[in-house]
């Protein structure tokens, strides 16, 4: 059965310096929060060097920890401490594109995409416009499916396969258990460069690179885990796991919190995934709205009904950090907006509450203005930890059973689950389900 993901956003996290940024010895002192808690994984969101023009995701050096967050002792610290504790430490890991920082883009421009004009109709996902950026030195234009800093590396180049077999031996040699691999599905670009969405990303050829992967975890023991941010229709998600462990499930993060639009994305998903395979359920991270507040609307019931739907299905769950507490997206004043999405993924990125006071943040880096929703005395805390605890005790397989509108029940081995999803009283199987409430029967 698998495991409970604990998502760390470094920079909000915990704070052990003073400075308003989250760092890695706070996450340290962190652990026996997330031991009580119950995780298996802990999930550090990048811990490289960066300009921060993507924060972490634009990286300038893939065998360092940023300055803002310690440095490698500080790491390897963390994955021993945690490692003793029985939580595995995944990094992420940003193999689509570099920083235009990154001594490659001066030293091995050939390690990049490249092309004499603009030589096609792709845009950025953060400008909307050309995905080609003119460069004075080389004189001619360069690949950014992000932003102008965050330049394409060419995965059709062989040295920068041999780089990236490289830097994954690199971690695993200092304990990292695995990896969740940024824009997992659009490393490969067409080598033709031609028109239409479909010849820059989701390219067939990105598999082998996975196969490739693949081997090198398999030289240690126990095998690190790859899992991808598979950014892709359902219908597509499934070729992933052939060389991936794990494949995010983005369309049960982006629905409605509605039985009739989630189950028939659980039922496919169960239906389809190859024997041994486990899928990945979540409801936030920090490129998207918290699921307290995009899901639950603020309801305090109704955000214990997602935790228990996240934590009751077969597979692996990410708790992106605070969606145990019912946290919800922070407000940001549009002087303190950081981010250059649009729109801005600030809100979802608010420092973690540890106290009512808050005072464990002076100055953040971004504001820590809501603190009503905090670890010190959070009322949702405890249902979290029950329902992880609970988990461990449900059996294999997923069965979906008859139930009324509105009530989704499935069974888990000899046990079944039972989730009103309505505002209103229900009942299942001569069981009262007060509004939002699920059961484990």
């Amino acid at each position: 059965m698998g495991g409970v993901l604990y998502q760390v956003y470094i920079r909000s996290f915990a704070d052990s310096n003073g400075d308003g940024i989250g760092d890695l010895p706070g996450i340290a002192a962190h652990l026996d929060y997330l031991t009580e808690l119950g995780v298996d994984t802990l999930w550090l969101s990048p811990v490289h060097p960066s300009p921060n023009v993507d924060w972490g995701y634009d990286v300038a050096d893939y065998r360092a920890v940023h300055p803002d967050y310690g440095m490698l002792d500080d790491l390897d610290t963390l994955i021993a401490a945690a490692g003793a504790r029985s939580i595995d430490v995944w990094l992420d890991l940003v193999p689509n594109h570099t920083s235009d920082r990154h001594p490659w883009f001066g030293d091995r421009p050939e390690y990049y995409v490249w092309s004499e004009g603009i030589p096609n109709d792709w845009t950025s996902i953060f400008t909307g416009k050309t995905a080609w950026q003119y460069d004075q030195t080389r004189r001619q234009y360069y690949l950014h499916q992000f932003a102008p800093e965050q330049p394409d590396l060419d995965w059709w180049n062989a040295s920068v396969r041999n780089e990236f077999d490289d830097i994954l031996r690199f971690w695993f040699n200092r304990g990292v258990q695995g990896f969740r691999i940024d824009v997992a599905h659009g490393l490969i670009k067409d080598r033709r460069l031609r028109d239409g969405v479909r010849y820059m990303r989701e390219r067939p050829e990105v598999h082998e690179i996975y196969r490739r992967w693949q081997e090198i975890a398999g030289e240690y023991i126990p095998k690190p885990t790859l899992m991808g941010e598979t950014y892709v229709t359902l219908d597509k998600l499934f070729a992933y796991y052939a060389h991936l462990d794990l494949a995010q499930n983005f369309p049960f993060l982006r629905a409605e919190f509605d039985v009739d639009e989630l189950r028939p994305i659980v039922e496919t998903t169960m239906s389809r995934l190859s024997k041994g395979r486990e899928p990945v359920w979540f409801g936030s991270n920090h490129d998207h709205s918290r699921m307290a507040t995009r899901w639950a609307g603020g309801d305090e019931r109704k955000h214990k009904a997602a935790l228990f739907l996240l934590l009751t299905l077969p597979g692996y769950a990410i708790l992106y950090q605070g969606d145990e507490l019912g946290l919800e997206d922070g407000h940001v004043p549009a002087d303190r907006i950081l981010d250059l999405a649009d729109p801005p993924r600030d809100p979802e990125r608010t420092p973690f509450p540890w106290t009512r006071s808050g005072e464990e943040w002076r100055n953040p880096w971004l504001p820590a203005a809501d603190t009503s929703r905090n670890a010190a005395d959070s009322t949702i805390l405890p249902y979290t930890r029950e329902l992880i605890a609970q988990r461990k005790e449900l059996g294999g397989g997923y069965r979906t059973l008859d139930s009324a509108p509105g009530i989704w029940a499935y069974a888990r081995g000899d046990k079944t689950c039972v989730l009103n999803m309505t505002g209103t009283t229900a009942r299942h199987d001569g069981h009262v389900l007060e509004p939002w409430q699920g059961v484990v029967l």
